[in-house]
């Protein structure tokens, strides 16, 4: 597999990725900055590919015990080589003593789009890290499990799939907090962040808008990121969904 060496962070943390195929980029930043963990906490990231999330997580986060697991055996292979501590499993069938451990946090960035819902992607990785064949309905399921008493929950989507997670998440997780992405103001947002603990008993909360570019419309090549976004993805700053 040919890959590349991509920085994030301004180069605070460096992470190899297949040169073709499933690329982690802004989404995976914007992940790691919404995890509300502190110095000793456990991390579970589900589906972690190489590791991006997780290393950008830990750059901000000293002393974190983190672990991946991912089931494509070459993204697996590539996290390990970014300094992640990684399991290589399908998250419905994890070994026995990943099944025994709880976490103070388990996030994760599943596949955006419905396998029945649309085409195959043509590699393989992009394939399964888009699309992929194990229902959401899994995924939140072995999140809920793995989360320890009090423990945060946080994923970023798609927007069209929020009204399918917020009833997966019924019963299983409460103090719910959504707050929508938008690339510019007044723009339909095209994606959610979502936060959840266990055992949370606040009520519901949307939130408004994270706008990801100044002005209304695209109005040059040039990066416009908003002056909160561009602290996130640059300085590595925490974004609380819940502000």
């Amino acid at each position: 597999m040919q890959t590349t060496t991509d920085l994030f962070l301004n180069g605070k943390v460096s992470a190899k990725q297949p040169a073709k195929g499933y690329r982690a980029g802004v989404d995976a930043v914007l992940l790691a900055a919404s995890v509300p963990a502190r110095a000793g906490d456990s991390v579970l990231e589900l589906g972690c590919g190489v590791g991006v999330a997780s290393l950008c997580l830990g750059a901000r986060v000293t002393e974190l015990s983190i672990t991946g697991v991912e089931m494509q055996p070459a993204y697996a292979d590539l996290a390990r080589e970014n300094g992640l501590q990684v399991v290589t499993a399908d998250l419905r069938t994890l070994p026995a003593d990943l099944r025994n451990q709880q976490f103070t946090h388990v996030m994760m960035n599943p596949p955006y789009f419905e396998r029945a819902a649309g085409s195959s992607a043509p590699d393989a990785g992009r394939d399964i890290a888009m699309g992929g064949d194990t229902p959401l309905a899994d995924w939140i399921d072995v999140a809920a499990k793995r989360l320890a008493p009090k423990g945060y929950f946080t994923m970023i989507l798609r927007i069209e799939r929020l009204p399918e997670v917020l009833t997966l998440l019924t019963g299983r997780l409460g103090s719910i907090i959504v707050r929508p992405i938008a690339a510019r103001t007044g723009a339909t947002p095209h994606l959610f962040l979502l936060q959840a603990r266990h055992s949370g008993r606040a009520p519901f909360q949307l939130r408004a808008p994270l706008v990801m570019h100044d002005g209304t419309m695209h109005d040059a090549d040039r990066e416009n990121y908003t002056q909160q976004v561009r602290d996130i993805l640059r300085n590595g700053a925490r974004f609380c969904i819940g502000d």
